[in-house]
């Protein structure tokens, strides 16, 4: 199934999701619904919402509340994005300048408050008890998640372990509480087995992603090519170069992830590349689309399981 056939399935549902984010973002504040806006009209994939409202529905769900559910996702991702790029500086998100740098840090940050806090009202409102107790854990986990990368950053003894213990924390455990919620909407039958896939779905797309930093363009991504190297970040690409890299060619990884900047890139790109990392790198990445695709088993057939079964392999092949 391509991409776009997955959306279509959802199309009315995306449309009363967009409504519901807007409608949220208004705030008697206006620097509050201008930076909002500001930053649901800089597009993105969506996919979190997208894993929400097909996994509802892959679960029977018949109500409206998953439009909600989506929403509130949305809004918890879009408030850790705009504190990602005050705490990496960012310049470029999506393609377009990120909010810190159009509006400054101090923007960024408490706008980003306020969709934290606007998102758990509307948890509040839906009156269900278990979604809430998801997300209250589920962003805990991230902030653990950005807090342990901190840890990392700069320190080129990073194990394959951190790293896994990284991105779960920072990126599958937002794909993890979207599809939850979305299955506790019918009851705890299939909560498990959608946790269990959207987290090796949220894991293989961060890998991906993080092979893409040494692969695509900057047009492409709509990021700089070299971030993570740039901000001392040991992805698994230079996590697993290192191991198997000539002696002198480890240690350019090594000093480059200790210093940051992008002196040496060229360089390091040609030692990931010649190494293989990148291959191995990606085959992690297929084994946590496996693992996702596996813990469908349990869901009933439909076309929004097998919608949900083709993102998965669809995370593989992306080149944004």
């Amino acid at each position: 199934m391509e991409f776009s056939q997955i959306l279509d399935l959802v199309r009315d549902d995306f449309i009363a999701v967009d409504t519901c984010i807007h409608s949220n973002l208004q705030s008697r504040v206006p620097l509050v619904s201008e930076v909002g806006q500001y930053i649901v009209q800089s597009g993105g994939k969506r996919l979190r919402p997208l894993v929400s409202l097909l996994a509802a529905r892959a679960c029977g769900y018949k109500g409206h509340q998953h439009i909600d559910v989506a929403a509130i996702i949305e809004m918890l991702h879009t408030a850790t994005l705009l504190h990602d790029d005050v705490v990496d500086e960012s310049g470029l998100r999506r393609g377009r300048p990120t909010v810190n740098s159009q509006w400054g840090n101090a923007t960024a940050v408490l706008v980003g408050d306020y969709l934290v806090s606007r998102s758990f009202q509307m948890i509040a409102g839906l009156k269900h008890q278990v979604i809430l107790g998801i997300m209250a854990d589920g962003t805990c986990v991230i902030a653990e998640g950005e807090v342990l990368q901190l840890i990392n950053q700069h320190d080129p003894a990073t194990t394959e372990a951190s790293y896994m213990a990284v991105i779960h924390g920072k990126t599958a455990k937002m794909f993890e509480a979207a599809a939850e919620c979305a299955a506790a909407l019918t009851g705890p039958e299939y909560r498990l087995a959608m946790a269990t896939y959207a987290r090796h779905l949220g894991a293989a797309f961060q890998i991906i992603d993080d092979v893409l930093d040494y692969t695509s363009s900057a047009e492409t991504m709509g990021k700089n090519v070299g971030d993570d190297l740039a901000e001392g970040k040991p992805t698994l690409p230079l996590i697993q170069a290192m191991k198997v890299a000539a002696p002198n060619d480890a240690d350019i990884i090594r000093h480059a992830i200790r210093s940051g900047g992008l002196e040496q890139l060229q360089e390091i790109i040609a030692i990931v590349q010649s190494t293989g990392a990148l291959d191995y790198t990606f085959a992690r990445a297929e084994a946590e689309s496996q693992l996702a695709i596996d813990a469908l088993l349990t869901i009933p057939d439909s076309v929004y399981r097998q919608a949900l079964e083709s993102l998965a392999r669809l995370a593989l092949q992306r080149d944004h």
